[in-house]
């Protein structure tokens, strides 16, 4: 599947998330972010357009209400950031640590989380469009409830992560690893996985299978 990626001007800024701390209507774009550090602050319904974020830390940060269209985090830290009721689209975290992010109520499209963790990150009542996880760390992530339209899971640690109420149909996670998910047999109908996962999933169900 092939996703939209961020355009992002050659022509950027240096700039910091301190330039808006106070501001009231607080809009970061064409710009470069780079070595910086904005742990533990609150700013409410940022808009961050056409900006690379390189090396960064933003954790326990309340970024809640965000809008960001055109942007690449690299190297950087969001653990336990708010980024609930957020629109992320043309977005890439590459080696991102996102550890306990909250994506909840959110709205994502043409998003790409590479080498990155995710572990503990909650995504409940989201809409998810055209989102790839590339190797990523999904142990215990909570999907519940989410509408997923074109998400592919490629190489990905699944393992506890929590797919209630939430539809896998055309879905293929043949390429991941887990040894527990929450899921329904009614959610797992037109999920694409391997053999060994069916094996897997069987068991769960409680089939004992003879060989």
């Amino acid at each position: 599947m092939k996703i939209d990626i961020p355009k992002i001007s050659p022509e950027l800024t240096s700039r910091d998330f301190h330039d808006i701390f106070y501001e009231e209507d607080p809009i970061l774009e064409m710009c470069k972010i780079i070595d910086s550090a904005f742990e533990n602050e609150a700013v409410d319904r940022v808009r961050l357009y056409n900006a690379v974020i390189k090396n960064c830390k933003f954790t326990n940060t309340d970024f809640s209400n965000i809008d960001m269209t055109d942007v690449c985090f690299e190297n950087c830290d969001l653990s336990n950031v708010n980024l609930s009721h957020s629109s992320v689209h043309r977005v890439e975290f590459i080696n991102s640590k996102l550890i306990g992010v909250n994506l909840e109520e959110s709205s994502l499209g043409n998003v790409k989380f590479e080498n990155s963790i995710l572990n503990l990150a909650g995504f409940g009542n989201s809409k998810l469009e055209k989102v790839i996880f590339k190797e990523a760390s999904l142990n215990s992530t909570d999907f519940f409830d989410c509408k997923l339209k074109k998400v592919e899971f490629q190489t990905c640690n699944l393992n506890g992560a929590n797919f209630d109420q939430t539809s896998l149909k055309g879905i293929d996670i043949s390429s991941s690893t887990f040894d527990t998910l929450t899921v329904s047999i009614e959610s797992l109908k037109g999920c694409k996985v391997s053999s060994y996962q069916a094996i897997k999933f069987a068991t769960l169900m409680g089939l004992i299978i003879k060989v």
